[in-house]
């Protein structure tokens, strides 16, 4: 029986994103309760991260202040690995 206070086990992969353009970027992950992902990604630069993965990564392009949401990316296609389970 399952006390309220029983742990769920949340199976991340190991996942990467490139920003292949001449702009800076904003990397997140919104779309997962009780989940915070937010990351700087310069131009060229390759991002490697954990996430769920039912995740979407969403990449905002332009000034800080006024940044655009550009793409909207599931975590399971920038899959590298599965690589981790941890209980929240």
């Amino acid at each position: 029986m399952d006390s309220p206070t029983s742990q769920v086990s949340l199976a991340l992969d190991l996942c990467c994103y490139v920003n292949a353009t001449r702009h800076i970027q904003v990397a997140r992950i919104v779309d997962i309760a009780n989940w915070s992902f937010e990351r700087v990604v310069f131009p060229g630069q390759r991002l490697l991260f954990e996430a769920p993965q039912n995740a979407h990564l969403e990449i905002h392009t332009g000034a800080i202040a006024s940044a655009i949401l550009t793409d909207t990316i599931p975590c399971e296609s920038l899959k590298v690995r599965t690589s981790a389970t941890i209980a929240r």
